[in-house]
This record gives structure tokens, C-alpha cells and sequence, in this order.
């Protein structure tokens, strides 16, 4: 287990963390640091542990909004597959409609040329 040493408001915390997210737990723990900040700039010295627990909220706060946005976006997707699947359906049944529609044409032309090339005589021919 990999040890990384971070600071928040100014004070130094030895932290452990998975070997290889060293990097991410100091990039946390800058973030969780300029919230405190953040919250010092407002409302000034009322208590160290006030400021972490404020900062906790609104980073949960924030985390919550982005759960709602992520289920949002779900459904989003969830329903343009289905638009988009529904669609491939209807393509796929006006092609077969299509490919049929021209198979019979094509049967009633050679219909057609079949009786055209019967129905002329050979003096017609000759001529």
C-alpha cells in the first residue's frame, strides 16, 4: 500500500492509498482543499472541523446533482436506442417491401416482353 502526504487548509495528512493512485488521491484531496478555501473566503475562521464538514456536504451536494445528470442522461440514451432500434425495424421492413415491390415488377416485365415476342408473326418479323 503506497503513503502520499496531502495538504488541506494548510495542514499536512499522511494518506495510504492503492499502489498507482497516488496522483489521483493528491488530486482529491487539491479539490477537497479549495472547497474548504472556497468556504474560508465566505465565511471566514469558524472552525476547522465546521470547514471539513461544510466542504463534505457540498461536495456530496455536487455529487448528487451529477448522479441526477448521469440517470438523466441514461434514459436519454436508453430512449434513442429505441428510437434508433424501432427505426432499423421500419428500414428493414421497407426494404423487404422495396425488394418485393421490384421482384413483381420485374416479373410482370418479363411477363410482358414474353408476350410481346409471342404475339408477333413472322411476316411481322420479316418486314
Amino acid at each position: 500500500m503506497a503513503q502520499v502526504m496531502v495538504t488541506i487548509d494548510g495542514k499536512q495528512y499522511r494518506m495510504a492509498c492503492d499502489e498507482g493512485q497516488e496522483d489521483h488521491l493528491i488530486d482529491l484531496a487539491g479539490r477537497l482543499d479549495r472547497y474548504v478555501a472556497h468556504l474560508k473566503e465566505a465565511f471566514g475562521e469558524i472552525g476547522d472541523q465546521r470547514l471539513t464538514v461544510m466542504a463534505g456536504i457540498m461536495v456530496i451536494d455536487e455529487l448528487t446533482e451529477l448522479q441526477k445528470r448521469v440517470r438523466g442522461l441514461e434514459s436519454e440514451i436508453a430512449t434513442l436506442r429505441k428510437t434508433r432500434d424501432d427505426a432499423l425495424t421500419r428500414a428493414d421492413r421497407n426494404e423487404s417491401a422495396l425488394t418485393g415491390a421490384l421482384s413483381n415488377l420485374a416479373d410482370r416485365m418479363e411477363n410482358l416482353a414474353a408476350r410481346v415476342v409471342r404475339t408477333e408473326s413472322p411476316e411481322d418479323a420479316a418486314s
